[in-house]
Parts: structure tokens; C-alpha cells; sequence
């Protein structure tokens, strides 16, 4: 498998994950108690949580040490992005053209005579 795509998959891996455990209920209510029982912000902070979410993914991608450790914080970032555009419900405005209504003004206000 690519580097590329490894690192893709990995970077949707931890937003979903993150975004699982800090945002969401989970299956019988899991993720919810464990925000309401740990210490601090420890499970309910994203940005947080997408760190230490995005470590182990640091070895399905690869790499020298030194390309592990920039790939660590490259996931976490990835994440924190992704959480950005997609925690507003996005939603098309549609503006409908309104139809001018005349105002009663010409272009010319005096007509002329042919030949004037």
C-alpha cells in the first residue's frame, strides 16, 4: 500500500475515532461515561485527545523515527482540521432574484423631434 494512502486512511482513522470518543454517546452510552468519569478534559477535549488517538497510527503509516514523530503531529493536525470543517452542518443559502420593480425613471426623460 502507498505511503500517501496509508497516511489518508490513518488521518480518517483518528478524526473518526476522536470524534467518536470526545463527541459522540457510543454504543450503551460507553464514551459518555468515561467523559463524565475521567479526570480533567482528558476525553472531552479534541484537540486533546486526537494526540494521543493519533499515536499508535504513527506506525501503521511508517517511516524512520524522525518521520514517525513529524506523522504523529501531521494526524493530530489532520484531525483537528477535518473536526473544524465538519462541526457546523453546512448548509447551501439559495437566494431567490427578486424581480425589480420598475420605479417609474427612464433612461431619457425628453423626447426629441426627428431633425431637432
Amino acid at each position: 500500500m502507498q505511503y500517501g494512502f496509508r497516511l489518508l486512511l490513518a488521518a480518517l482513522a483518528v478524526w473518526r475515532i476522536t470524534h467518536l470518543v470526545a463527541k459522540e454517546e457510543g454504543p450503551w452510552r460507553v464514551f459518555e461515561r468515561w467523559r463524565r468519569v475521567a479526570p480533567g478534559q482528558l476525553f472531552s477535549c479534541f484537540y486533546c485527545l486526537s494526540v494521543w488517538v493519533a499515536a499508535p497510527f504513527v506506525w501503521f503509516t511508517g517511516g524512520s523515527l524522525l518521520e514517525k514523530f513529524v506523522t504523529w503531529w501531521a494526524l493530530s493536525g489532520a484531525a483537528v482540521l477535518l473536526e473544524r470543517v465538519t462541526e457546523k452542518p453546512f448548509e447551501l443559502e439559495v437566494k431567490e432574484e427578486e424581480e425589480e420593480e420598475p420605479d417609474g425613471e427612464l433612461l431619457r426623460t425628453e423626447r426629441r423631434a426627428a431633425g431637432r
